[in-house]
């Protein structure tokens, strides 16, 4: 991950469920088999370099095997 999460992801909301998810596949190929969701959420992030953001945020999630590939959506805020 390219990006550190600080404190806690807010406003989290269920974007597809299951066979709604474009990767589906290949989310059960690469972490195995489970009901997998795509959520999206608000969070403070620190970049490599220092720079700290308050960024929307998308990951696949699935019940006992947790939350992957975490990505920015768009950077909502600059924290100077």
């Amino acid at each position: 991950m390219y990006f550190e999460i600080i404190g806690k992801i807010q406003n989290i909301e269920t974007i597809a469920i299951g066979r709604s998810i474009r990767e589906l596949k290949r989310l059960e190929k690469f972490y195995g088999k489970g009901r997998w969701r795509k959520l999206k959420g608000t969070a403070k992030i620190k970049l490599p370099k220092g720079q700290l953001y308050i960024a929307e945020i998308h990951w696949y999630e699935a019940h006992g095997i947790g939350k992957k590939e975490f990505k920015i959506k768009r950077i909502l805020k600059d924290l100077k």
